[in-house]
């Protein structure tokens, strides 16, 4: 799998951990930034990672700011992103099954201690369909401003 990977400058440290973290997996990750402690704007780094998952060259990207919330609302308005922030194994698997997430949003307020559970579990999930495809593409058509109802 390859995997984007970007944060605004309060996500460094963090976003150095998960790639050392990912660094031991199958899976190859590359840096969209921010690379040093000045100040950058979230918006900007969570386009580049989600212009390039959108693209199909990469399957998956990882977002991280302070909360996540900035870089969640940012990715998913880029079409056919579905950005989500998670704070557990639960919430990330969850988003992989369910919802066919295709970023994951993090903050780095909340501390490394559940990241790697975090990573694990969106890495080894996979989307379920079924029902919940139907779901999926209503999120979809939304995205292209067709009636769901």
């Amino acid at each position: 799998m390859r995997i984007a990977i970007g944060c605004d400058h309060r996500g460094l440290e963090l976003k150095q951990y998960i790639i050392n973290l990912v660094a031991d997996t199958e899976h190859s990750i590359e840096d969209f930034g921010c690379y040093g402690p000045e100040p950058v704007d979230y918006p900007d780094i969570a386009r580049k990672v989600a212009m390039v998952v959108a693209g199909g060259g990469f399957d998956h990207g990882i977002l991280i700011c302070n909360t996540g919330i900035g870089m969640s609302i940012a990715a998913n308005k880029v079409k056919e992103i579905r950005a989500a922030l998670c704070f557990d194994g639960f919430d990330s698997r969850c988003a992989r099954q369910h919802n066919d997430a295709n970023i994951l949003c993090l903050g780095a307020e909340r501390g490394n201690e559940q990241v790697p559970g975090i990573i694990e579990a969106y890495l080894a999930s996979y989307f379920e369909g079924g029902r919940h495809l139907r779901r999926v593409d209503k999120i979809t058509a939304i995205e292209s401003g067709l009636d769901t109802s």
